[in-house]
């Protein structure tokens, strides 16, 4: 695991390669936990079809089921989930997919972008954001 026991972090195209041969990833930012953040990391993993692994106390189950992603509660919990799923690849190719679908469904860059604009100028919408619902 980079960024671990004296495991340099990667980056720029060393960080590609590794997401592009990784068959799962831990979306973990410093510090504690908080309700709906989120690094870019989430995009990277997500967004390339990694079974990502996403702490509970972020709330983003709010916005993803347990079959499009995976949520733990303790490092204990973490720890046995990614036992699990190492060892069922068509049950993390699954999870992964329904994952990566539904995030590049709500969270593209055009709709965020659009939210962005939308608010930042005060522009009337009607259709409703995911994370507005």
């Amino acid at each position: 695991m980079y960024g671990l026991k004296n495991i340099q972090p990667i980056w720029a195209d060393n960080f590609k390669k590794a997401i592009s041969q990784s068959k799962m990833g831990l979306n973990l930012s410093q510090g504690k936990s908080t309700k709906y953040y989120s690094s870019d990391r989430i995009t990277q993993l997500i967004g390339n079809g990694l079974l990502t692994f996403i702490d509970k106390k972020t709330k983003l189950n709010k916005f993803f089921k347990d079959d499009e992603v995976i949520f733990y509660n303790s490092i204990n919990d973490l720890s046995k989930k990614i036992i699990k799923y190492s060892q069922n690849d068509n049950l993390r190719i699954k999870i992964a997919k329904k994952g990566k679908l539904k995030y590049l469904k709500y969270f593209n860059s055009k709709i965020v972008a659009d939210f962005m604009i939308k608010k930042t100028f005060n522009i009337k919408y009607k259709k409703r954001f995911l994370w507005e619902k």
